[in-house]
Order: structure tokens, then sequence, then C-alpha cells
């Protein structure tokens, strides 16, 4: 140890370099913590991000409609006029609300979007699977944009008229005044090529394709 005498003080030089020291050393672990800090929040933020993307994902892989009925009825004479599309929630689907569906159908001359208005006439019918005559009910809207609904089973009564949500072992009947739809042929023709979907909010849409007989002998026909 150095000392150097000046009159009664006396100045130690290697207690000075050992503040001096601490004091850096002190920084660098602030500095430290304050990166790990940040490096930390970081990951949370990424880890929050990353399940929310995978969630999302999730939802958007499982969730959609499935299509697996279409009829068609034709009068005695003419064209299809009512076309009805069942249709359930995939398995393992998130709840849909058909209020935000659209359903779009096309031939080789255009192209009609379809949506539900629970503001509309002649949409909604609950009669449940008991119904006789679905062809006879009332819930084929007179508009060319617009879709009816009858309901087929909801065990949970979630599907309504003003609140449209169907899930898990639910099934109903979109109906669709084809005469309105296809207007300028007066409902569907024979031989007509019919394409499109049926689209969800979220989530994977039902595929709709068919091709109508050649010509039409019966009232009701199985078009998919």
């Amino acid at each position: 140890m150095v000392k150097i005498s000046m009159g009664e003080m006396v100045v130690n030089k290697n207690a000075s370099i050992g503040i001096g020291s601490m004091v850096i050393f002190i920084a660098m672990v602030l500095v430290a913590g304050i990166a790990a800090s940040v490096i930390i929040q970081t990951m949370n933020s990424m880890e929050q991000q990353a399940m929310r993307a995978g969630q999302e994902t999730t939802e958007e892989v499982s969730t959609g409609i499935s299509v697996f009925d279409i009829k068609g009825y034709v009068p005695d004479s003419g064209n299809i006029d009512n076309m009805t599309i069942t249709v359930r929630p995939r398995a393992g689907s998130a709840d849909i609300d058909l209020g935000q569906v659209f359903i779009e159908l096309a031939n080789t001359d255009y192209k009609v979007i379809m949506t539900y208005d629970t503001a509309g006439s002649n949409n909604w019918n609950d009669s449940g699977i008991g119904v006789d005559d679905v062809f006879g009910v009332a819930c084929f809207p007179v508009a060319a944009n617009r879709f009816g609904i009858l309901v087929l089973e909801d065990a949970d009564g979630s599907c309504t008229e003003t609140n449209p949500v169907i899930n898990r072992g639910d099934k109903v009947l979109l109906c669709i005044d084809t005469t309105q739809s296809f207007s300028a042929t007066g409902g569907i023709n024979g031989r007509t090529d019919i394409w499109g979907i049926v689209c969800p909010e979220q989530g994977s849409p039902g595929v709709i394709s068919f091709i109508t007989p050649s010509s039409y002998s019966n009232n009701i026909y199985d078009l998919q």
C-alpha cells in the first residue's frame, strides 16, 4: 500500500482504484439486468404471439361447413325453382354464425351471392326433423340475394331466427328461391353446370358442384 503524506492528510490510491472498479462492476450488472429483462419480455411476447397464431391456425383448419345434400324442386312444368342445401359444422368445428355466412352460386353466364337477413320475410322455419314437405314450408325468400333457414336438428337451441348459430350435431337447410337467383332463365335449366360455395366467417367453405339432369320428369331431384 502506498501512502503519501501531505501534512496531516494521507491519500490511499489503492482505495480510489477499488471504488472505481466497484462502480464499473455495478454499472455492468445493471446493464446486464436490463438486457436480460428486455430479452425475457421479448421472449414472452413472442411466445404469446406464437400461441395465438397456433390457436387461430387450429381453429381455421378445423372450423368449417360441410355440405352433404342438395335437393331441387321442379313444378309440373318448368325448371328448378327451389333448392335446399343441407349443411352441418365439420367435426371439431367451432360455432358457426349463419348470419355471417354467404352462399355463392354460379353457372356459365353469371354469379349470385346470397346472405341471410334476419329482417327478411319468409326466411325462417324451425319445424324440425318432422317436417313433412320441405318445399311446402315458407322459408324461401323471394329475393335474388337472400337465403332462408329451415332447422332440422338443434338440440341446444343455439340456432334462432335473430342469432342463427350452429354447433356440434346441428343440421339445417339453406333454402334458395332459384326463380329469383336465376331470374334470367326462370330457375335452373336442364343440362346446367352449377358450382359455388357456402362460406362461413371463419374456416373452410362447403363446396357446391353439380350438373342438372338433361330433362325434368320428376318433382324433386338429388343434385349432390
